[in-house]
């Protein structure tokens, strides 16, 4: 059910990008690189975890379209993707979302590691 107050639970058809039954994308609105994509149930999930098995395989087949979608706009070399789960992972909108992050060849000096740069420490092993 809608949640009045969620960012996400109401989207314009301006704001879908991409979309199946389930889910849709639409870009970040503080991306974090060009072309920075965000999938998101429609219906109102607090988090991964709390969505149910049709609503995962849809967000995941999103992925694959998001990526083409992506991939001809913007000419990324690489993607990273992740959801933050929970406050202490840094999620802010509690409503599940999937960040697709394309990455460019020169946008850090050292990418290896990935993901793992969200505890800076920890990226480089």
């Amino acid at each position: 059910m809608p949640t009045e107050d969620c960012l996400f639970c109401q989207p314009t058809d301006e704001e879908i990008v991409i979309f199946n039954d389930l889910c849709y994308g639409r870009w970040d609105s503080y991306p974090v690189t060009a072309g920075h994509m965000l999938l998101v149930p429609f219906r109102h999930v607090p988090d991964y975890f709390h969505a149910d098995a049709e609503e995962k395989f849809a967000l995941w087949e999103l992925l694959e379209r998001a990526r083409e979608v992506i991939r001809e706009r913007f000419k990324p070399g690489g993607f990273n993707v992740g959801i933050n789960i929970g406050s202490a992972a840094g999620q802010s909108i509690f409503h599940l979302h999937v960040h697709v992050i394309p990455r460019y060849v020169g946008d850090v000096h050292d990418p290896k590691g990935g993901v793992r740069g969200v505890i800076p420490g920890k990226q480089k092993y």
